[in-house]
């Protein structure tokens, strides 16, 4: 068995969670734009008509699926939710950043973040910092290891990065505290470093694991069985289009060199597929699970300026024993069931295109299928990007949904150069409570920040497979009765965040066409012809 780790923990966002008893039809994909439509009132005698309702208090719940939706926003960055660390301008604060475990005993997971631009010790010699949590989400205490603080003690030098990439590992050295790893894929000193914790988040011993590159960081679960959360690290700029290497830990935290397994062109059982110019591995990967219950485990990894700069995800499916690739698939804008469309714009750093794949977090089973989905993004594209991918056992996509400045409903306001998305972590410490927080990178073009986007889970419940909500005030339609098409097809996850967005709490959808009929409260139930399902929606208070 796989050991969660701290960006795997599974993570629904305004989608399905679980429970039985939908069917496949129900939520099945189509498009994603939106549109227009109304109800047939005009024959009397068609059972889809408002003056024929049915009672919804004398039916019985036949399915009930939950759905995470936004609830809150706190944007944690210099002067704001409770951080006051002095950051400055271009220090990167965010840059990457995972939760870490409850490290002071208060019973609230806490939170590692890197800034690798930070200027102490010399010019971008990097810091991580140690955020002690409260339980409404803002910063009680905030704990900075550099070169200066935090009594860390091994030399950085300028243009370490330190930082760059940085992940909870989980108890290493077995003081019951949680610990992280760092690193720095400076050329001059590229290293990984396993820190051990104090319960105040400074340095209480260091494990410099040197000569290797990590210009992203990602905990991958244990792979191996030993009881330590296993890392891969990202070498993007590495020959034939890049690389990452699974790297496990001894006892005494030092890596296991004849261990490491490298995955890239040619590489690991990888074969061939990558182009020179692919940043393979990426800044992030994500261990997703057996997507396709075969006993492989799938990788998924970033590859984010292929294709000239629009980017890519691989989906990697590894062997459970030698944890070689014996399956791939890339996932891309127009691939593999990924229909978006993404820019090929130069960028403000120089760089084209809007670089999907950037980030990477594992998000467990969204929508109830039994398979494992996955949450990236494109931070180049506009001011950024994050997709929730729903991913077939086949390793393609089934849908996507967007949360950005203006979808996802989270009223974001991000300035151009904001590269939202950057980076991604997940926090299920409240998920007992119905709540999950999605942490992203953002806020590039100043000192850097963390968007903690709060869900809260609410109840879709299905009346009947065949009935539709009718009369009322249509509040969003696609559907044209009279012509019988619908313009822009939604499946279940995109019509839910629709609802969302009007605030409704009955919708109905039909999985063969895409059809998405949001109502108001006062709309009534009647018997389909057509093969609709009808939803009510519930939210906690």
């Amino acid at each position: 068995m796989i050991n969660s780790n701290s960006k795997a923990f599974v993570f629904v966002a305004f989608v399905l969670l679980n429970l039985a008893g939908c069917s496949e039809d129900a939520i099945s994909n189509t498009g994603l734009d939106t549109v227009n439509e109304t109800d047939n009132l005009a024959n009397p005698e068609n059972p889809e008509n408002p003056e024929n309702p049915l009672d919804p208090t004398t039916l019985t719940d036949s399915s009930l699926i939950a759905l995470f939706e936004p609830s809150g926003l706190i944007r944690i960055e210099e002067g704001s939710a409770g951080l006051d660390v002095g950051l400055s301008s271009g220090d990167r604060f965010g840059r990457d950043h995972d939760t870490a475990g409850d490290i002071n005993g208060d019973g609230v997971i806490d939170r590692v973040v890197g800034a690798r631009s930070d200027d102490d010790g010399g010019t971008d010699t990097g810091a991580v910092y140690i955020l002690l949590m409260n339980a409404d989400g803002t910063v009680n205490t905030a704990q900075k290891i550099s070169a200066l603080e935090g009594n860390f003690y091994e030399e950085l030098n300028p243009g370490d990065f330190f930082g760059y990439g940085v992940a909870g590992i989980g108890d290493y050295d077995g003081d019951t505290i949680p610990d992280i790893a760092v690193s720095t894929p400076a050329a001059n000193n590229p290293a990984i470093y396993i820190i051990h914790l104090n319960e105040t988040g400074t340095v209480k011993s260091i494990v410099k694991n040197a000569g290797i590159v990590g210009q992203g960081l990602s905990a991958v679960g244990d792979l191996n069985r030993d009881g330590k959360i296993d890392l891969a690290a990202a070498s993007p700029q590495a020959s034939n289009g890049g690389q990452i290497n699974i790297l496990f830990f001894d006892e005494s935290s030092e890596v296991i060199q004849n261990d490491t397994v490298t995955i890239g062109e040619g590489l690991g059982g990888f074969g061939s597929g990558l182009n020179s110019e692919d940043s393979f591995g990426g800044r992030e990967s994500a261990l997703l699970g057996d997507i396709d219950n075969d006993g492989s485990y799938e990788l998924a990894v970033g590859a984010f300026t292929s294709d000239d700069g629009q980017g890519a995800v691989w989906i990697l499916s590894l062997d459970e024993e030698t944890l070689q690739v014996v399956d791939k698939q890339k996932i891309a804008p127009g691939l593999a069931g990924f229909d978006e469309l993404i820019p090929m714009s130069t960028n403000a750093n120089g760089t084209n295109g809007g670089h999907f794949g950037h980030a990477l977090v594992a998000a467990g089973d969204l929508n109830g299928d039994g398979v494992p989905d996955l949450i990236t993004s494109a931070n180049q594209y506009d001011d950024g990007v994050v997709y929730i991918i729903y991913l077939n056992t086949d390793k393609t996509v089934k849908t996507f949904t967007r949360i950005n400045s203006t979808e996802g409903g989270f009223d974001l306001t991000l300035d151009s150069s904001e590269r939202f998305g950057r980076s991604l972590s997940v926090d299920n410490s409240d998920r007992e409570d119905g709540k999950l927080i999605l942490n992203v990178g953002g806020g590039a073009g100043d000192t850097g920040a963390v968007y903690a986007l709060e869900f809260q889970s609410c109840n879709y419940t299905l009346q009947e497979d065949t009935m539709f909500w009718s009369g009322g005030e249509t509040l969003f339609t696609n559907w044209d009765h009279n012509s019988q098409t619908v313009t822009g097809p939604l499946s279940f996850e995109q019509c839910a965040l629709t609802a969302v967005a009007n605030d409704s709490t009955k919708i109905t959808t039909k999985a063969d066409d895409g059809r998405c009929i949001v109502k108001d409260d006062t709309a009534a139930l009647s018997f389909s012809t057509e093969g609709s399902s009808a939803y009510i929606r519930s939210c906690p208070n």
